[in-house]
């Protein structure tokens, strides 16, 4: 029986493919940029599995499940695609690796968009014994690399655009919110791992920002940021937007000078997020106790939970060192390094939507 005929050309079509051929050159131009940038820079490349006890603990991420079999009847373990490889990476850090990357595939159950897509390449590193604000730095340098193996002297996505050679932009959330918010968000913020959202609720209100029933804190800052100040980030210039509340980063080690907040930044550029930094939690016991919180709100919001993977609360407990990481969508630096407009323009091979 002849097979029905598809809404649009696949991916495979080669009127398709070749208008997806220069983009996808550009990715291995990219590619190369990367591994030079890390060779140079004394980083050790790793490889680690997909397959994981636990796909990551941050509430809000789907993940992919399989069933581990054995050599033996009836021996099945139920395992994870990764959404990070974040864990395994950790674990070599324990074992002695000062720096370290991976570019690797992660997994995303129910994200598909211009910029989404449930099997993306990700790029991650860590340094030992280095503080946060050193990977503003690599991604600095990391992102001017790619642009210049390129050949692109600007990024221009979605109607915005930014010269990533101009000095960049460091902007806190604090004083984000103030300036395109008009909210005082540390006044509202009491440093407790569940602020209470009655006082960012009001301030959101008064600022034209309505709050939902139910409204959890959290909700009420990413409303804020995605409506009123992401639009803005990375416009003209790439911007690192750091300083983020403590009880928006579940890995991450608090600020010394202020506890509320947390050693974490996330790279914009065109509005786009590209990567997301952190200086390491290294504490076992308050790692453990974050991880419970967003199980418990994760099965609160969603019906479920993950597992935790205690071989890595082992590592911490053994003596993680001092340090920072990030992870970096590679797949989004190739668009903007290649002016692809959607993200399976830079991808070999896209996955199967869901009606086919």
């Amino acid at each position: 029986m002849p097979h029905p005929p598809l809404s649009r050309p696949p991916f495979w079509h080669p009127d398709v493919f070749a208008r997806r051929r220069p983009h996808l050159a550009v990715r291995g131009r990219v590619l190369g940029a990367v591994r030079r940038f890390f060779d140079g820079a004394g980083f050790a490349e790793v490889d680690t599995p997909a397959l994981q006890v636990s796909p990551g603990m941050e509430p809000h991420l789907n993940a992919f499940a399989t069933d581990l079999a054995g050599p033996y009847p009836g021996e099945r373990r139920r395992l994870y695609l990764h959404t990070s490889p974040e864990f395994a990476m950790k674990k070599l850090l324990v074992a002695g690796e000062p720096r370290i990357y991976q570019l690797t595939h992660a997994f995303r159950n129910g994200e598909r968009s211009a910029t989404h897509h449930p099997e993306f390449s990700m790029l991650e590193w860590y340094r030992a014994g280095e503080g946060y604000r050193q990977l503003i730095d690599d991604c600095r340098d990391l992102v001017r690399a790619a642009a210049s193996a390129a050949g692109m002297a600007r990024f221009a996505f979605n109607g915005m655009d930014c010269d990533p050679f101009a000095p960049w932009r460091i902007l806190t959330v604090p004083d984000a919110f103030h300036e395109y918010a008009g909210i005082d968000l540390m006044a509202c913020c009491d440093g407790t791992h569940e602020p209470d959202p009655a006082p960012l609720a009001a301030a959101a209100a008064a600022a034209g920002i309505p709050p939902h029933t139910g409204d959890r804190w959290e909700d009420i800052v990413f409303r804020v940021l995605f409506e009123r100040i992401e639009p803005h980030l990375g416009q003209g210039v790439p911007c690192v937007l750091t300083d983020y509340p403590l009880c928006m980063a579940a890995l991450s080690r608090p600020k010394p000078e202020d506890g509320r907040l947390a050693e974490r930044f996330e790279l914009y550029a065109c509005g786009l997020e590209l990567a997301n930094a952190f200086g390491e939690l290294t504490d076992p016991a308050v790692q453990r106790a974050r991880f419970a919180a967003d199980m418990d709100l994760k099965e609160r919001l969603y019906g479920e939970r993950f597992p935790v993977d205690e071989d890595f609360l082992a590592a911490l407990e053994h003596g993680m060192p001092d340090c920072s990481g990030i992870a970096l969508g590679f797949d989004r630096l190739v668009m903007l390094c290649s002016g692809a407009a959607d993200i399976t323009d830079v991808l070999w091979a896209p996955v199967a939507p869901v009606s086919a």
